[in-house]
Parts: structure tokens; C-alpha cells; sequence
């Protein structure tokens, strides 16, 4: 008897801690690989925060990002769906207005939300420059309250966007992010509000240039390298003391804070960044797939480390799960689904397999198996056993012809479904409205003329502020 009761009274304070509205943070890395971690037995970088942050929470071993490269993951972050449903095709793409997010889904709620760091979403390519106050696609535009934010990725002494306003920064980017993050947490948390905040590190992402005091520890390793891994020693740290704040605010137990990479690991980065995995950022094999993914909420989620395949897609469909929003939030098809009931154990496998689409490269992963094409037009395709074979190193399309074809078939259905979604037929108005902006750089665009003088005196718009040249 006193079993069952003590199994109803756990039931009943879970159901409470689901209802109470938590707050939510997400945190991702620009550029961080699989094998990135010392939790991941890395051979030269430590991450002693991230390590605690993996050893208290749900650690994902497949986490997946929802693209091989930046924008079109942060579309699946904020929307649910697969990017290109979205229109955002590859990196500088920008995000269709008619997109319902999940910042304005928790608004609506009644959060208070913060967007801080690398944004990426409102049509520019080229390194980060401070987000406009008139550009029709800041974070206001889909749901943010207040933001301190970049186009891009960025480094040491940025000068950032607060509201449209610019201002010089000095130090680390990743401490920085954090910092500006932490004070929107001080000004909210005694409000009657939950909070929303999303922290988008511009780091381990090029042109490396890390903190001497970082960067020591790699003093073996080539120049680019030792800066990356000193960059990454810092985000570690903006992460552990962003999770210092939530405990020493007392609101840790009532937050769920996700950490997660935008895509796979850089190939010229020594040691690899990807853990062994096949392929970097811009593959489809896992190794441009399969980042760091770890949920950490102290009062819901026991510790433990799970199989269970999950993306970013997901991550919207969970917190619309937990917090009890209205299905109208979000613009059908969703792509991802709830990872709510992964929180309390293991659910079996994966029902909903997760698709990806780079270009022609295409691939979709289920429970066990994957199949991918490196050129969909080629009509060829690979199946891998993805559980025993994590390295993608068999091609199984031969020796398992019939579920081969049936991999085949749903890739394509799949492969289908979102090429449907161009012609904006997922929206109310059944049209892309308005027309999808060009993707260019920020140096072409009128709305940063006026400040072009004041951008090209900086070391990181030197080379970039040159006729046609662009980076990811």
C-alpha cells in the first residue's frame, strides 16, 4: 500500500513540476563536432562544465542537428519543421515570416523572451554584423522580447546588436553571450513571467581567436587548432557559469536548460572533432549530423545517458508537450516530436524517423538504420546499420535489399513531402507571402551602408568586406 501511494505522490509532484510553466533555456555551439567533449574521451580538450552538465541530465548519445550546416538547424530550433519547408535552404537564408516559432508560441503563454548571440536567420551570409533595428527579420519579428544578437558568427571584442543598437564589446564572445543572458535572468527572474531564453554561441566557428590563457593548453597542436580548442575551453566555461547562475538564483530545479551543437565538426581541425564519425559539417553522414545534445531539468530528469535517437526538430513539439500549448502554435507538417516522455525512461524506439536535406545530399535515419544519397538526382543510395555501425563504415544496400527498397521508398516519400512545401501551400494563404528574400551578404545589402565605414575599420570585416566574398 504504502508503495503505491508513495508511486501516486511522485506521479502527482511530476504532473506539478510539468504544469509550473519552467523556464526554458536553449544553448547551442556554432561548429562544435560529436567527439568534442571529455565526457566523449576527446584526447586534448576538457570540458569540465559541460562534463557535469552531461553527468547530471539526459545525455543524448544521437542528438542530431537539424541540417549539416547553421541557419537551417536554427529554423528547426525555432519552428519544429524541417528548414527547407521554412525556406531556409542553407546558411544565410532567411527565416519566411508566415513561420509560426516557438518564441512566439511562449510569449502568447506568457513567457518573457530573450534571443542572445548569433542569429542567422534573416537572410545574410558573411561574418556576424550587429542585427538592424529595421531589418523585417530581427528576433522581434519572430517573438523576442529583448535580444542582443549577430548576424552571424562572431569573436573576441564584437561589436554586437542590442535592440538595433551597437555596442562594443570586450572579451570573449562566449562569455559575453552569457553575460548579456545572465542579466536578462537577474531583471525577469522576481517577475511574474517564465522565461524563454535562447544563447546561440558564435564559437568554435572560423576565424579562430581565442584567449592566450585559453589557447595554452594546445600549445602542440597547428595554429588553427589551438585556437578552435581555446575557444571551445571558453564556452565551456560561459556554460558553466550560466548553470552556476541558475543555482545560485535558486531557479535551476525549475529550468530546463538544452545544450546542443548546429552541426558537425570542422575536417580541418586536429585531433578530429567528429569522435570517429564519417563526414563534417555539410555531410550527411553523421559526422556532419550528430552533435553534443544534453537536457538537464534537476527536478524532473534523473541522470542517465540514452540511445534514443532525438534532433532539434524535437525541441519545440517537447516544450509546446510540457508547458501545454495548443496545436494551432505550430504550422503543420511538424517534423519532430515530443521528447517529454524520454524525461521519465526509456520508450523504445524511435516511431518517427528524422529526415535531412543539404542540396542533392539527402538521408533519413530511423530507430536502427540509415539510408543517404550524397546526390539525390544520381538516384544512388547507401544503408547503414547505424546502431552497430555508428562509422558508416558497410554498406548494407546489397546485402539487405528488401529493407533497402523500403528505405528507399520513404526517403523519397519524405524527400517529397518537403520539396511540396516551396510553394508555401503549408500556410494559411497558400503562397510564400512575402516572396523569399535573396540570400546575400550584409555588405550588399542598403540597410548596412550607412554603417559600412565604421564595420570595414574592424579586424574580423577586413576580409570579408571585399567584393564577393562570403563565409558560412
Amino acid at each position: 500500500m504504502k508503495t503505491v501511494l508513495l508511486c501516486l505522490l511522485l506521479s502527482t509532484l511530476g504532473s506539478a513540476l510539468f504544469a509550473a510553466k519552467p523556464n526554458i533555456i536553449f544553448v547551442m555551439a556554432d561548429d562544435m563536432g560529436w567527439g568534442q567533449t571529455s565526457y566523449r574521451g576527446h584526447p586534448v580538450l576538457r570540458t569540465p562544465n559541460l562534463d557535469a552538465m552531461a553527468a547530471n541530465g539526459l545525455r543524448f548519445e544521437r542528438f542530431y542537428a537539424g541540417n549539416p550546416v547553421c541557419s537551417p538547424t536554427r529554423a528547426t530550433v525555432l519552428t519544429g519543421r524541417t528548414n527547407e519547408r521554412a525556406g531556409v535552404m542553407s546558411h544565410g537564408y532567411g527565416l519566411r515570416l508566415q513561420e509560426k516559432t516557438i518564441a512566439q508560441a511562449l510569449k502568447g503563454a506568457g513567457y518573457v523572451t530573450g534571443h542572445f548571440g548569433k542569429w542567422h536567420l534573416n537572410g545574410f551570409k558573411g561574418p556576424g554584423a550587429p542585427v538592424l533595428k529595421e531589418d523585417p527579420r530581427n528576433p522581434s519579428a519572430f517573438g523576442f522580447d529583448e535580444w542582443v544578437s549577430m548576424t552571424n558568427f562572431f569573436d573576441q571584442d564584437p561589436i554586437m546588436s542590442r535592440m538595433g543598437e551597437f555596442v562594443e564589446f570586450k572579451g570573449d564572445s562566449s562569455d559575453i553571450t552569457v553575460g548579456e543572458a545572465m542579466k536578462f535572468i537577474d531583471k525577469h527572474r522576481a517577475g511574474d513571467k517564465p522565461m524563454f531564453v535562447i544563447v546561440w554561441f558564435g564559437s568554435p566557428h572560423s576565424p579562430y581567436k581565442a584567449l592566450e590563457a585559453d589557447k595554452a593548453a594546445f600549445a602542440s597542436l597547428d595554429k588553427s587548432s589551438r585556437e578552435h580548442y581555446g575557444e571551445l575551453v571558453a564556452l565551456d566555461r560561459a556554460v558553466g557559469a550560466l548553470r552556476q547562475k541558475l543555482r545560485d538564483t535558486g531557479i535551476a530545479d525549475n529550468t530546463m536548460l538544452v545544450f546542443n551543437s548546429d552541426n558537425g565538426g570542422l575536417p580541418d581541425v586536429k585531433p578530429s572533432s567528429t569522435g570517429g564519425l564519417r563526414g563534417n559539417k555539410g555531410s550527411v553522414f553523421e559526422g556532419g549530423l550528430r552533435v553534443p545534445g544534453i537536457i538537464e531539468w534537476p527536478s524532473v530528469i534523473k541522470p542517465r545517458v540514452t540511445n534514443h535517437p532525438a534532433c532539434t526538430l524535437d525541441l519545440f513539439p517537447t516544450v509546446a508537450d510540457i508547458v501545454g500549448l495548443p496545436d494551432s502554435v505550430m504550422i503543420k507538417p511538424i517534423d519532430g516530436i515530443s521528447l517529454k516522455p524520454l524525461f521519465a525512461s526509456e520508450v523504445g524506439e524511435r516511431q518517427k524517423p528524422l529526415g535531412f536535406r543539404f542540396g542533392s545530399k539527402v538521408a533519413l535515419t530511423g530507430a536502427h538504420y540509415k539510408i543517404l544519397t550524397e546526390n539525390i538526382g544520381k538516384g544512388e543510395f547507401q544503408l547503414y546499420d547505424i546502431v552497430n555501425d555508428p562509422n558508416e563504415t558497410t554498406d548494407l544496400s546489397t546485402k539487405e535489399p528488401q529493407l533497402f527498397e523500403q528505405m528507399k521508398k520513404d526517403l523519397l516519400a519524405w524527400n517529397d513531402s518537403v520539396s511540396a512545401s516551396f510553394d508555401g501551400k503549408d500556410y494559411p494563404e497558400g503562397k510564400v507571402t512575402p516572396p523569399d528574400p535573396p540570400s546575400i551578404s550584409w555588405t550588399e545589402s542598403p540597410m548596412y551602408q550607412p554603417h559600412l565605414s565604421r564595420l570595414q575599420q574592424r579586424w574580423e570585416y577586413k576580409p570579408s568586406t571585399k567584393k564577393g566574398k562570403t563565409e558560412n
